[in-house]
């Protein structure tokens, strides 16, 4: 811990100094903070959407809207096609695991994007929103720049999107009355 300038002492508690000069190219401290809070209170509501959406009987993301979530951040290069995955794409620490830069959330368990078997991940989630408003995603906005990743992927085949492989558990039985 850094002494202050005030007194001095490294047990007033102040770790750093922040400058408050409109010269320094810094945001001054208050709008910063309103900044930091603003993003953090909007990535605790969306996760909140998304954690609801699950419900108490784990509803997923149908099989269709998977696929479409995987093309939006892996790509089709794995399966022969030209749409590179998402340039914020992150692999994790944990091999054969990845989850998104962009987002914030960081590299844990409930963030990897895909899982194996009957786990639930995060493209799982019946309402997901993605920082790109890629398609697939609930908070999803339409893109009309020629050319661009989010372009090719909204033109994309449906009979192209059914070959993109996703794991999906079967849904729960519906029991006939009997």
């Amino acid at each position: 811990m850094r002494s202050c300038k005030k007194c001095s002492c490294s047990k007033c508690g102040r770790k750093f100094k922040y400058k408050n000069d409109p010269d320094s190219g810094k945001p001054n401290l208050d709008k910063e903070v309103q900044n930091i809070m603003k993003r953090g209170f909007s990535m605790l509501q969306s996760f909140a959407k998304s954690v609801a959406s699950r419900g108490i009987t784990n509803k997923k993301a149908d099989v269709a809207v998977k696929q479409l979530r995987v093309l939006s951040c892996f790509g089709d290069e794995s399966i022969g096609g030209n749409i590179e995955r998402c340039m914020e794409l992150r692999q994790s620490s944990t091999p054969g695991k990845f989850y998104c830069g962009k987002c914030g959330c960081g590299d844990k368990p409930r963030t990897w994007l895909l899982s194996t078997g009957e786990d639930y991940s995060k493209l799982d989630y019946p309402k997901l929103s993605c920082p790109l408003q890629m398609p697939g995603f609930t908070n999803y906005e339409t893109h009309t720049k020629k050319g661009s990743r989010k372009y090719d992927i909204e033109k994309y085949s449906v009979d192209d999107l059914a070959n993109i492989p996703v794991s999906s558990p079967d849904p729960p039985e519906v029991k006939e009355d009997q």
